[in-house]
C-alpha cells in the first residue's frame, strides 16, 4: 500500500466490537495507512450481505457466520477470511424475571451450575407442555452464532431437544430487550452490553455468563474476502498492527473508562458508558436488587485471544454438526479451518504467543480436531452426521 487506503467496515454495536472501534477512533488504523469509514449496522445479515457483495472491505463478523458464508451454508457461498481475533467470549443467558422465578422454584439446590439451571429448565418445558402452555421462546442473534450454539448445548445437557420441546428465534441485538419487554420472548443469549441493559431496565436476570457454558470460544473475527487478500496481500497486515494496538490498549485496566466513553457514542454502541465499562471490567449486575457477579474470561478482548486458531474453527464446525445445519466433509472441515488465518496474523505481529486456551465446555466430551465423529456420537441429543 501507499499513502493513506480508504475502507468502509461495518460493526454491530456490541462491546465486542471494542477494538476495531478504538483502532480507528483512537488513531491505530491510520498510523497503518487506513483511513477508515466505520458503519454501524442493524443486523448480521446485513454485515454479511455487504461484506460478500463489495460494500464492505471488511467486517465485525460473527466467527461461525464467516465460516458458514465459506462454505455456502445458509446463504450464497462467499469465502471469507479472519486474519485476527477481535473478540472471546463475552454473550450471557438473560430470562426475564418471571422465568427466572419459575427456574429458581424448579431447581435443586440452586441455579448456579448451567448443569442444574437446564434440569430445571427441562422440568419447566415438561410442565408446560402437560398444561398445554406454549413451548418458551428465546432468541439468539443469528442460527450461525455461539449464541445460537451456547443456548443448544445448555438445553440439551438437561435433557432438552431445542428443535422440538421450544422456539429459538433469530433478533438483532439491540432488539433483545424490546422483545423482552414486550413478552415476545422469555429469554435469550446475546453479546455484552444488551443484557446489562435489561437487567438496568428491570427487564432481566442474567442467568449464566456464556463463558460459564464455553470458557473460550472465538466469538467475533475481523473479516475479509478471500479475494480481497488476493488483490490486496498488504491490507490485512495493515488491519491486524491496528487491532493488535488497540487490543493492547484497550487490556489496561487505565484506559477502560476512555474506552467505555468512546463506545457510548450514539454513532457507535450508544449505550451508558457505565454499562459498557462494567462489562469490559468482567464485573456485571445480574438482576435488579443490584446483585453483581464476576469473571475474568467474561469477555476476552486482548490477551492471548487475537490469534486465529484452525481448531476453534473445527469446534465450530462440529457444532453445526451437531445441530444438522450442515453434513460432514472432510473437504469443509478444512475449509472451516482455512478461514482462521493466523499465518497473516503471524506475518503482521511476529508473535506467536497469543494462541488462544483450549474452547471447553461445562459438560460433555473432550473436542479433538481429528476425531469430529467421535465428538458427537458423545452427545445423545443432536444429529449425528
Amino acid at each position: 500500500m501507499s499513502g493513506t487506503q480508504k475502507l468502509r467496515i461495518g460493526f454491530m454495536p456490541l462491546v465486542d466490537a471494542a477494538t476495531l472501534i478504538v483502532a480507528v477512533d483512537m488513531g491505530f488504523a491510520r498510523a497503518e495507512g487506513l483511513d477508515v469509514e466505520l458503519v454501524r449496522e442493524a443486523s448480521w445479515s446485513n454485515i454479511r450481505d455487504k461484506l460478500a457483495i463489495g460494500r464492505f472491505d471488511a467486517a465485525h463478523l460473527l466467527t461461525p457466520m464467516a465460516i458458514a458464508s465459506t462454505l455456502g451454508l445458509g446463504h450464497i457461498r462467499v469465502p471469507f477470511a479472519a486474519p485476527v481475533n477481535l473478540s472471546t467470549n463475552g454473550n450471557a443467558i438473560t430470562l426475564s424475571p418471571s422465568l427466572f422465578e419459575e427456574l429458581l422454584q424448579a431447581a435443586d439446590g440452586g441455579l448456579e451450575s448451567p448443569a442444574s439451571s437446564a434440569r430445571a429448565l427441562a422440568k419447566l418445558v415438561k410442565q408446560r407442555e402437560a398444561r398445554g402452555l406454549e413451548p418458551l421462546t428465546f432468541g439468539m442473534t443469528f442460527p450461525f452464532s455461539t449464541h445460537n450454539y451456547q443456548l443448544r448445548y445448555w438445553m440439551a445437557e438437561g435433557g432438552i431437544d431445542p428443535d422440538r420441546d421450544l422456539r429459538l428465534v433469530v433478533l438483532p441485538p439491540p432488539f433483545m430487550v424490546e422483545s423482552l419487554r414486550e413478552g415476545h420472548v422469555h429469554g435469550f443469549c446475546v453479546g455484552a452490553p444488551w443484557n446489562s441493559v435489561a437487567v438496568d431496565a428491570g427487564l432481566g436476570v442474567i442467568l449464566h455468563f456464556g463463558c460459564e457454558i464455553f470458557p473460550r470460544a472465538a466469538e467475533k473475527v475481523l473479516a475479509l474476502r478471500e479475494s480481497t487478500l488476493t488483490s490486496d496481500p498488504l491490507l490485512a497486515t495493515a488491519l491486524v498492527r491496528a487491532v493488535v494496538a488497540a487490543a493492547d490498549f484497550c487490556d489496561k485496566p487505565e484506559n477502560r473508562d476512555a474506552v467505555a466513553s468512546l463506545l457510548s457514542r450514539e454513532d457507535r454502541v450508544a449505550v451508558d458508558a457505565r454499562l459498557i465499562a462494567e462489562t469490559l471490567a468482567g464485573r456485571l449486575t445480574i438482576d435488579a436488587r443490584g446483585k453483581q457477579r464476576s469473571a475474568s474470561e467474561y469477555l476476552v478482548i486482548g490477551r492471548d485471544s487475537c490469534r486465529p486458531s484452525a481448531h476453534q474453527a473445527a469446534w465450530l464446525y462440529a457444532q453445526m454438526l451437531r445441530w444438522g445445519q450442515t453434513q460432514f466433509s472432510a473437504d469443509h472441515l478444512s475449509a472451516a479451518q482455512g478461514v482462521m488465518r493466523a499465518e497473516l496474523y503471524d506475518r503482521a505481529v511476529g508473535d506467536t504467543s497469543r494462541c488462544p486456551a483450549p474452547i471447553g465446555a461445562f459438560a460433555g466430551p473432550t473436542f479433538e480436531s481429528d476425531d469430529v465423529a467421535g465428538y458427537l456420537r458423545a452427545f445423545p441429543i443432536g444429529e449425528k452426521s
